[in-house]
């Protein structure tokens, strides 16, 4: 098997950085816009966004946002 050089790996990591970063910035700037979410603790939906990477933003919108 063959190792990744250290450019390869650069090419990979920094677009799902700049993906995850990008999911971040936007699912932070829709809570602090948003007069009201699910389960009335814009904190909460806060630290799930910021503490669960991907995964956070993706449940924040999914779940969390009140239409």
């Amino acid at each position: 098997m063959n190792e990744l050089e250290f450019g390869q790996v650069l090419l990979l990591v920094i677009p799902l950085a700049l993906v995850q970063i990008g999911l971040l910035v936007f699912a932070l700037y829709d809570l602090i816009k948003r007069e009201r979410v699910r389960g009335g603790n814009k904190l909460l939906w806060g630290l799930i966004i910021v503490l669960l990477g991907f995964l956070g933003p993706i449940l924040y919108f999914m779940l969390g946002r009140e239409d």
